[in-house]
């Protein structure tokens, strides 16, 4: 049995670019930290909004994925099926707390997540700037599967 045929880096673009713009968008958020010198993945899974070519998340300032990412500033996420994925590799370019945002953030990310954070006391944005996207649906697409690098397209 066959899959379809590889696509181009301009369709993988193109269909990671409508993806991230999709509505109710939800992705799995990995960060780490470092205790006694141990490693400590963290995995969670969350909404997202993709905004002025940033990805925002809205979580609790005192969690562990708000800590890690204030720490370390990286974090890795992971966006739609298995045999359609795209993961992104972020860093953290700020946070505010929901009441401080502007309207225009706020605005954006309860439309596209479809819930709002403003009605529920507490919450920060998290603003993640990507450096790296690859794509990719089956073997045939892993050459290739980089379409952003440093924060710029390669396509």
């Amino acid at each position: 049995m066959s899959g379809p045929a590889p696509r181009t880096a301009a369709q993988r673009k193109a269909d990671t670019l409508f993806l991230l713009a999709a509505p109710a968008l939800d992705g799995w958020v990995a960060s780490a930290d470092v205790v006694a010198g141990e490693v400590r993945a963290h995995l969670v899974p969350l909404s997202l909004a993709w905004v002025d070519a940033t990805l925002v998340i809205a979580v609790d300032p005192d969690s562990r994925t708000a800590r890690n990412l204030q720490a370390h500033r990286r974090v890795r996420l992971g966006v739609g099926p298995t045999r359609d994925v795209v993961m992104i590799d972020a860093v953290l370019d700020g946070d505010v707390p929901v009441a401080e945002a502007a309207v225009p953030l706020a605005d954006a990310y309860a439309a596209q997540a479809d819930w709002d954070p403003r009605t529920a006391p507490g919450y920060a944005y998290f603003v993640l700037r990507p450096e790296r996207i690859q794509a990719w649906r089956e073997s045939n697409e892993l050459s290739g599967r980089t379409i952003m690098q440093d924060g710029r397209w390669v396509v």
